[in-house]
């Protein structure tokens, strides 16, 4: 009787553990324990920002940012969708687009796009569209936050007042002490290039996709705003100048990382955000 049941119990713990690899995500809470999916949209629901730090080129994390938006949207609320990957003077070909003005082939011929919108970012806007959701694109236009990072925040004060008008108004105020500002000096170190330029220009595209979400606080609205996680990880980048700005405003975190066993939370990514999505470290990449 044991020697028959030998195989079936080897062929149960491969189909288990098989079963465990092939898992796409695993979703914890600040302090490590798992959390499902729809538990962190539900909490995320009771906040007026939320803001999903992504890695750009994980494919399952952008899959995880259109169930999000379709759940807080088919939930009731009243959404708006904003993003890094597009920068403020690209609104205006946003809101044609989103109105019909504009095809979808000469928005993208137009429009200042990343590499992998087609795959991982248009999904979300189609959804937007389709549902009358409003998109923001809060970014700074990449000019001049590479402007920043050759010359420094003085150099904004030379360009011209419609220039201005797509950058946070300034002066801009940087907090060089903030742990992600230097750890990021310190990773850069002998890199040649001057870091605390490097970290004003980080700081200018913190402060300008804060900037991008003033007009919308404050209006019963809830805000789903996509964004590398590095710039709200820690509570810090976008949501420091968010804060300056409106101190009481109800903010959510989520970060994302990949893990090469995603089945516990890696200590040193413990307290990174409210909610922290782990992938396989194998998991599709669209770049």
């Amino acid at each position: 009787m044991i020697k028959k049941l030998i195989p079936i119990i080897v062929l149960s713990l491969a189909s288990t553990n098989l079963f465990a690899q092939t898992q796409a995500f695993k979703i914890y809470n600040k302090e490590g324990n798992e959390v499902r999916f729809e538990s962190m949209v539900q909490i995320a629901g009771q906040h007026e920002v939320v803001f999903f730090g992504e890695l750009h080129n994980n494919s399952i994390a952008h899959w995880l940012q259109l169930q999000m938006l379709k759940q807080l949207h088919q939930n009731g609320k009243e959404v708006v969708l904003a993003g890094e990957f597009f920068e403020r003077d690209d609104q205006l070909n946003i809101e044609e687009w989103l109105a019909g003005k504009m095809t979808d082939k000469t928005f993208e011929t137009e429009s200042k796009l990343w590499n992998n919108y087609l795959l991982d970012y248009k999904p979300l806007l189609l959804y937007a569209k389709k549902n009358n959701i409003p998109f923001i694109g809060s970014n700074i236009p990449r000019k001049y936050a590479s402007l920043v990072s050759r010359q420094g925040l003085a150099a904004l004060d030379s360009l011209s007042e419609e220039a201005k008008r797509y950058i946070a108004p300034l002066p801009i105020e940087v907090d060089k002490t903030l742990p992600g500002y230097v750890g990021m000096k310190d990773m850069m170190h002998g890199s040649g290039m001057n870091v605390d330029f490097m970290v004003e220009a980080q700081a200018v595209k913190d402060a300008t996709m804060a900037y991008s979400l003033f007009d919308h606080l404050n209006k019963g609205k809830q805000i789903l705003h996509i964004n590398g996680s590095y710039h709200s990880n820690n509570y810090e980048g976008i949501l420091w100048y968010l804060k300056k700005h409106n101190p009481n405003t109800r903010m959510l975190t989520i970060n994302t990382v990949e893990q090469e066993n995603i089945h516990t939370l890696e200590e040193k990514t413990k307290g990174t955000a409210d909610f922290i999505i782990v992938l396989p470290s194998d998991s599709p990449k669209s770049y």
